[in-house]
């Protein structure tokens, strides 16, 4: 029912949604340091106030919590249904080829630019969504809310704060994954640890390491500076390193030293095999050059010892594992500060529905400890289920199938999404299975076809569900 009106409302509005994504999507919303009255930067609170604004524009009752989460309700009926989106995003990053990262463009049938597809261009997906029943007048006798988070990308502290005042509604979803409905996040365990040596002034040394952005992405780059190394030695010795694992590394003599720089392919911490990780790609090239004993070394090396360069699965950490529903456990090593005295590392694991502390936090624990290390986790966050077979999915799947034709599945996924502490939240959209959108990557991008049809599914939900 609605079908027909809602595909020709959104086939009319897709030049003005688009221009609404790339207006967002120019705005760096990368948290920043607080400043008063913005809790994440200048950057979140200006996207807040540009969202909140669009949704205003249509027509919708906004609300603005403390520029911490802002929200558009299509009415003031029962609370019924929330539609759960993300404003910031993650560093721009290196690497882009087709446009800058906040210069959005229209390329072959995709948007490109960071916040496209994570997650201003869904959320955007959303509110068309919202506007094609309103504007088409579908009866509808309870409420959808559009809630519009700054800080899903750095610990969700947003969303805490508006759940501190707001009752989840009785059914949530976030267009923050894919289609057809993600019902199973894993848990997760972002191990930060860290170690002390005494400093040594032998050489060959490393002076220094630096790799890493934020704890769910995988490093693109990582930086080292050597001293007391030939440099064709080491140019012969990261030949070998990169025909192994696809990194490359750009060395450069700078004041009796030579800087390093491991040059991979980033990707999100969830799929760590998408990447090309620079920083373990670094480690296993300092474990094969010959810098002098001392504790610092002993650690580098106990390092790659506990994060090989192919072990994705947290095999020799110890913590490897997998079920039939959620897959297998997937970690990726991803900060890492080393200086003269001290190391500070983190890693991200993403855990299947049968782990727990016991068997992932304990082990690591333990392991790490032998290695010399201190893991500094009292806790993990543990995974997230809702029913598949619930009237609620059900009519999220239904209305996939009849505007894709694919039959609809429940599927898990590594990443955590808004939804993850909810009763009755799942991810469902905004990009299609097999579309590999680059998200927390160079060239991250959107299918604008995806976008379309995804506020098209979205709009028959709200017509199904707040009937």
């Amino acid at each position: 029912m609605y079908r027909e009106e809602i595909e020709k409302y959104i086939d009319s509005h897709r030049q003005e949604m688009i221009d609404d994504i790339c207006l967002l999507c120019r705005i760096n919303s990368e948290k920043t340091s607080y400043q008063e009255g913005k809790p994440y930067g200048e950057g979140a609170s200006k996207a807040l106030a540009l969202a909140l604004s669009m949704a205003e524009k249509y027509g919708f009752s906004i609300n603005n919590y403390d520029n911490y989460v802002g929200t558009a309700d299509l009415n003031d009926k029962e609370k019924q249904l929330d539609i759960l989106a993300h404003l910031d995003v993650v560093p721009a990053g290196e690497g882009w080829t087709v446009t800058e990262p906040f210069e959005p463009v229209e390329k072959d049938g995709k948007l490109y630019g960071r916040g496209t597809a994570d997650d201003k261009g869904p959320a955007v997906a959303a509110l068309y969504a919202m506007r094609a029943i309103r504007e088409l007048g579908i009866p509808v006798s309870k409420n959808v809310r559009l809630i519009l988070g700054t800080d899903e990308e750095c610990g969700s502290s947003d969303i805490r704060h508006y759940y501190d005042v707001e009752e989840e509604a009785p059914m949530t979803f976030s267009p923050d994954g894919s289609f057809p409905v993600v019902n199973i996040e894993k848990g997760s365990l972002s191990g930060h640890f860290t170690a002390e040596f005494e400093p040594s002034e032998s050489l060959p040394r490393v002076i220094s390491i630096h790799a890493g952005t934020k704890v769910n992405v995988v490093p693109g780059k990582a930086f080292a500076v050597f001293e007391g190394l030939d440099d064709d030695l080491v140019r012969e010795v990261s030949e070998g390193v990169e025909k192994e694992t696809g990194v490359s590394f750009e060395i450069q003599g700078r004041n009796h030293t030579l800087e390093i720089t491991a040059v991979g392919v980033g990707a999100h911490a969830s799929l760590p095999t998408e990447g090309k990780n620079a920083l373990t790609a670094l480690l296993l090239l300092i474990s094969r050059l010959p810098f002098a004993e001392c504790g610092q070394i002993e650690a580098l090396h106990n390092l790659v010892k506990l994060f090989p360069c192919h072990d994705t699965a947290g095999e020799a950490l110890g913590v490897a594992m997998e079920d039939e529903l959620s897959g297998a456990l997937t970690l990726a090593f991803d900060l890492l500060e080393v200086d003269g005295g001290s190391l500070d590392a983190t890693f991200d694991s993403r855990c299947p529905i049968c782990s727990n502390e016991g068997n992932v936090l304990e082990p690591a624990r333990r392991k790490l400890a032998e290695h010399g290390f201190t893991l500094t986790n009292d806790s993990m966050t543990p995974p997230h289920h809702v029913d598949g077979n619930s009237d609620f999915v059900k009519t999220l799947l239904s209305a996939y199938e009849t505007y894709t034709g694919r039959k609809g599945t429940c599927e898990s996924m590594g990443g955590g999404t808004y939804v993850h502490t909810l009763k009755n939240g799942v991810a469902f959209g905004a990009a299609m299975p097999e579309t590999d959108n680059k998200m927390h990557g160079a060239d991250e991008f959107a299918v604008i076809d995806e976008l379309l049809v995804s506020a098209k599914i979205f709009a028959q939900v709200i017509a199904d569900l707040c009937a």
